[in-house]
């Protein structure tokens, strides 16, 4: 009898540590894993920001956790997120694979696609298309001072209310990279419209939330009738849309992005990898990518103006005297306006929208700060620790334009200012995202005074958790400025 309890206590043992998760030789170190689990107790699915500073604390700015068997070295402050951006780029220019974001994807988006052949010919085929459809030119900021027209006629009926900026600042964006995508705009009623925002959002909650952990951390349950499902029939129903188009399309005659895709399809350049499917897939990724982005950064960025009427003030100021006797304001304009520049990237900094990044991996064996990470291995970006590092920053935790201006009051950009990562995988919207923030707040602010409603207590900055960190709803109140 002892002798079987000895060896099935020796087999829950051994069956106890093969289960465990074991980090290779000189990884990163990290907190204790458990059988199955790893570290996932360690981290809250509401909020793992706050964990990673707790063990970045106790294991310093490179360290690792396992979510489920799977390990990732999570990256914190400025030196190492260098490293693995820029001065080994390359090195860490991969995407995790097999997780349930590419699943859902069916493994054609492009933003999780692994560095390589496929990757490189979307990337310069997407900013070729871009420029050709006027990113950086005079008719990307037609498009936009045609979308903003809509917004300002939203502002003005509210006048005397106070209204819920959400669905405005979402509907804005939307159209914009819809004009792009699609060669149209979407009355902010159409059906069409509103079943994509609705696939997104949900598809956006369900990939941060606790059934992708899920599925990502146990394999044997992805067939299961679970919840997370749901996120595959949400992006069927998208796809639809791309079939739609195509029964319109005029060869030789491109409308919009997904035209000049199809164009390229035709060619049937054997060697290509391109096909209908992919382009189903970065459609959509482009559109997630120019929409909630845009939208929860302008979101973030009245709540902290009108929390900080002063700065309001001085911006409305600056805009004042620049464009004076000029009908609109143009991207040029930003070079005269450096307190504005300021304004605009200080919240950016505080909005922090992608707060984890898009996860990196590694192509190949290489060294992190004197650790060795293995091919394959998840990088997770923290990127609070960099946009709010103590010594980077003249108020690291202050809501503050100074932290872009020199004493000269000229606008600069501290090397930590990096909201659209950097290196290979920079984020290739990022020109069109600077474009609109700028027009669309100067367009705003030269016309009205946004308040916050005396009943609605104190401005509560928290955020809220997510792919994209949003702020949580609020009410503003809108004034015609005296001089409009």
């Amino acid at each position: 009898m002892f002798a079987s309890l000895l060896l099935l206590g020796l087999l829950i043992f051994v069956l106890i540590f093969l289960l465990k998760p074991q980090r290779p030789k000189n990884f990163p170190p990290g907190p204790p894993t458990l059988p199955v689990l790893g570290n996932l107790l360690h981290l809250s699915t509401d909020d793992p920001l706050n964990d990673f500073e707790r063990l970045r604390k106790s294991y310093g700015n490179v360290f690792s956790v396992f979510i489920g068997p799977q390990p990732a070295v999570v990256i914190n402050g400025l030196k190492a997120m260098k490293e693995i951006l820029v001065i080994k780029g390359t090195d860490f220019a991969g995407r995790p694979q097999d997780m349930f974001i590419n699943h859902v994807t069916q493994e054609t988006g492009v933003v999780m696609e692994n560095y390589g052949t496929v990757w490189r010919e979307h990337r310069r085929f997407a900013l070729m298309t871009l420029r050709n459809f006027g990113l950086g030119k005079k008719s990307m900021e037609e498009r936009i001072h045609e979308e903003i027209q809509h917004t300002v006629k939203t502002l003005e009926n509210s006048i005397g209310t106070t209204l819920n900026p959400q669905i405005m600042f979402h509907n804005a964006a939307s159209n914009i990279i819809c004009q792009v995508l699609y060669g149209k705009r979407f009355e902010y009623n159409d059906e069409m419209i509103k079943v994509i925002i609705k696939c997104f959002t949900d598809n956006a909650k369900m990939t941060n939330g606790p059934w992708a952990m899920i599925y990502d951390s146990l394999p044997m349950v992805r067939n299961l009738p679970l919840p997370f499902r749901k996120a595959f029939k949400n992006y069927e129903i998208a796809l639809d849309i791309i079939k739609k188009h195509k029964e319109t399309k005029v060869t030789g005659e491109p409308r919009d992005f997904i035209d000049c895709y199809l164009d390229e399809l035709e060619k049937k350049n054997a060697d290509m990898s391109f096909s209908e499917d992919r382009l189903a897939g970065y459609s959509l990724d482009l559109y997630f990518a120019g929409t909630d982005s845009i939208s929860n950064t302008l979101l973030t960025g009245f709540l902290y103006l009108m929390g900080h009427p002063h700065i309001q003030e001085r911006s409305q100021q600056e805009i004042d005297l620049v464009l004076e006797g000029k009908d609109r304001v143009s991207f040029e304009d930003r070079n005269n306006m450096p307190y504005m520049q300021a304004v605009i990237h200080e919240i950016q900094r505080f909005a922090n929208i992608g707060p984890l990044s898009v996860f990196h991996a590694t192509i190949k064996d290489t060294e992190l700060m004197g650790y060795s990470i293995p091919k394959g291995t998840m990088v997770i970006q923290n990127m609070r620790s960099v946009l709010m590092e103590e010594g980077q920053w003249k108020f690291p935790h202050e809501f503050n334009p100074e932290n872009f201006l020199n004493e000269k009051g000229e606008f600069v950009k501290p090397e930590a200012f990096m909201p659209f990562s950097a290196g290979p995988r920079v984020c290739l919207g990022e020109g069109l995202a600077r474009m609109e923030l700028f027009i669309i707040m100067v367009t705003l602010l030269r016309k009205f005074k946004f308040i916050w409603p005396e009943d609605a207590g104190e401005p509560d900055f928290t955020q809220i958790f997510g792919l994209i960190l949003t702020p949580k709803p609020y009410r503003m109140k809108v004034q015609l400025r005296s001089n409009q």
